[in-house]
């Protein structure tokens, strides 16, 4: 049997996100992986197949980790996207009022998208930041304290614990988006994506000059990240999302065209967006 993994511990959107995509793919066995670092380097290495990570969520932005290591330091490709709607729960034991909680525990963007929520109704609760929404609510019902954690469903059927409240992200349209790394090319679908890293020459212009390949090409952007070059302050890598398939051929023209303009050049993958 095949290894995929994600990030762990289980009960997170991690979690949720692999199981929608291997949910038909009978061949693999989940492993969870306690950092982004580590699942993504065991994928580089062999050592899993595949691995699931978070790369943006529609309220914090990019999962920075994930983007600067696939530019910098893994050779992967993305084979697939996978949407979760992000719903976070309020977590702990019945017996504590909120007036009682000392302490909030949780993953820093989980608490972010919930800010508004927990200053309401716990204003003078501690905030402590975990590696995941999972290990939050498993650190919560490891001692028996006025403590919550902000987690999801899963989590909390998982280490038996009661939820206080639901749905307590403060914007409900809140989304994560996530992505199928592995070695070899991903299929193309019904829907696809192209996600590139790249840099340009430090001259008036010349991000202009590459991004107006997309429109003579009639390939549409639909996002564009910069990130810090890793090599000296003011220098950054830019990466692009587009729509469509590189076999099709106004996208694999831009792309050739561009890999020309640039002085850096990196080709993600070019992969089936599941809904």
């Amino acid at each position: 049997m095949l290894l995929a993994g994600y990030l762990g511990p289980s009960g997170t959107f991690s979690e949720q996100a692999a199981y929608a995509y291997f949910n038909n793919i009978n061949e693999y066995q989940l492993i969870p992986f306690p950092t982004i670092q580590d699942l993504l380097q065991a994928v580089d290495k062999g050592e899993v197949s595949k691995g699931v990570v978070p790369i943006e969520n529609s309220i914090e932005g990019a999962v920075n980790t994930t983007v600067d290591m696939l530019a910098f330091e893994v050779n992967l490709k993305i084979q697939a996207e996978i949407v979760i709607p992000v719903r976070h729960y309020f977590i702990g034991f019945e017996e504590f009022g909120f007036g009682e909680i000392k302490a909030v525990l949780s993953h820093p963007q989980a608490i972010a998208q919930c800010r508004n929520y927990l200053h309401t109704h716990v204003p003078k609760a501690e905030i402590v930041f975990t590696s995941s929404t999972a290990e939050a609510v498993r650190e919560v019902a490891a001692n028996k304290a006025p403590r919550a954690a902000v987690g999801t469903l899963l989590a909390a059927k998982k280490y038996g614990l009661s939820v206080l409240d639901s749905d307590i992200q403060d914007n409900k349209h809140n989304e994560t988006r996530f992505v199928v790394l592995g070695k070899e090319e991903g299929k193309r679908g019904a829907k696809c994506k192209t996600s590139l890293v790249f840099s340009t020459e430090n001259k008036p212009g010349e991000l202009y000059r590459v991004l107006n390949i997309f429109s003579l090409w009639d390939v549409n952007m639909t996002k564009i990240l910069s990130r810090p070059s890793k090599t000296r302050l003011g220098e950054y890598v830019f990466f692009v999302d587009l729509e469509g398939h590189i076999l099709e051929e106004d996208m694999k023209n831009a792309l050739m065209m561009v890999q020309r303009k640039t002085s850096f050049y990196k080709l993600l993958g070019s992969y089936e967006i599941i809904e």
